[in-house]
């Protein structure tokens, strides 16, 4: 007789159990911080959240995911204990509200060869990076070219690629530290918590990534980028103390719509509930806290921390913002770093690459209104602000 696959979430023990016989490893690292955050986790999902079966699925895997991915990081610290040792000058963390540009800045960023990203499969397999070449041949790299290669529907939305330098939030989920948790399942309670919990051993647990993944590449800065670093400024500068963080902005009714329309199609099918008004409330109030506790905690650093992009800015002139940017950091464009920039530029402008997404407020529940005193102060005039 056969057994039926699992779907339930699980509880913190045989997520545990499961991710230590995926890997045959079973250190899971000092202290427990994560471990609360599990616990809040799954109280949420079970009290909340109303998962279907196939809901139920995807959040245990995304969870495990997290634990396995922890293992890995744990065994390969233990294996080159020389990261400890590797320096991260300055690096650049791109933030702002979701749907402003981060992503698309991030990216050219990224493309200078003087940089480097978080490529998606090496957050999800901690690892110094190995050479671009051999990158085919490892199944999790193949696996996960596969599965996002099986969504065209998302695409167009946001382009995911195993290969492709993505949001640092997948470090996050290793501490269980990390709003993208709330964009994809009604989970108030969790919410709740993660609002006032401490960020810095999260961020502490990212900087090691960083020196892992980078330990081959040491001479090159690091570009990240994540929304959620608006609600842990004050993490991030106490770990990354000469950190150069670029805000993007762009008329919330906007960004907010288009990341309701992404989040509801990202989680389609996995709760009874989070769909429609309670994927616009919920995000509607995640994210107008986060800019508003940004704002606030920005008010206390250094200004010589912070570069401002407008989004329009930076649509209507890629280049010339890049160019604004480098200015502000006092380092000189390269040649190679331009070319490389208007290669990838050109071709995210075409086939699965081109952007593609309809959204409206309606669809969520949501009117200008509604956002615009969501978001009342929160952008309030600052002269010389935007790079231009």
């Amino acid at each position: 007789m056969g057994t039926t696959e699992r779907t339930d979430v699980g509880t913190v023990a045989d997520l545990h159990a499961s991710a230590s016989r995926l890997t045959g490893l079973d250190n899971f690292g000092d202290g427990d911080d994560y471990i609360e955050g599990m616990g809040e986790l799954l109280s949420a999902y079970a009290k909340d959240a109303s998962l279907t079966p196939a809901g139920s699925k995807q959040t245990r895997g995304l969870l495990r995911s997290a634990l396995v991915s922890r293992l890995l990081a744990e065994a390969a610290w233990n294996a080159y204990p020389q990261h400890a040792e590797v320096a991260l000058p300055r690096p650049i963390f791109v933030t702002g509200l979701p749907r402003t540009g981060t992503t698309a800045l991030h990216r050219l960023l990224a493309a200078d060869p003087a940089h480097q990203g978080a490529e998606l499969w090496l957050t999800e397999v901690p690892q110094p990076r190995p050479p671009r070449e051999t990158w085919e041949s490892h199944p999790i790299y193949v696996a996960l070219r596969d599965a996002y290669g099986s969504r065209p529907d998302l695409m167009g939305m946001h382009y995911m690629g195993p290969d492709q330098v993505e949001e640092c939030w997948r470090i996050f989920c290793q501490s269980m530290t990390s709003v993208s948790f709330e964009c994809t399942a009604h989970i108030p309670s969790y919410s709740a918590w993660l609002a006032g919990h401490d960020w810095t051993s999260a961020y502490r647990r990212h900087r090691r990534m960083l020196q892992l993944i980078g330990l081959s590449d040491q001479d090159r800065r690091w570009v990240l980028k994540n929304p959620s670093h608006l609600f842990a400024l004050d993490a991030l500068l106490a770990v990354y103390p000469d950190a150069v963080i670029i805000q993007t902005h762009r008329d919330p009714r906007t960004a907010i719509a288009s990341v309701c329309s992404l989040n509801a199609h990202a989680a389609a099918g996995w709760s009874t509930i989070f769909s429609g008004s309670v994927v616009g409330r919920t995000q509607l109030s995640l994210w107008s806290r986060g800019l508003r506790r940004f704002q606030q905690d920005r008010a206390g650093h250094d200004p010589r921390h912070f570069i401002d992009v407008r989004y329009e800015d930076f649509v209507a002139d890629p280049m010339g913002t890049i160019e604004a940017i480098y200015d502000r950091l006092g380092v000189e464009l390269s040649d190679q770093a331009r070319s490389a920039m208007g290669s990838l530029h050109a071709e995210s402008q075409r086939g699965t690459r081109k952007p593609a997404h309809r959204y409206d407020l309606a669809t969520f529940g949501l009117t200008e209104s509604t956002v615009d005193a969501a978001f009342d102060g929160t952008e309030g005039p600052i002269p010389g602000k935007f790079l231009v």
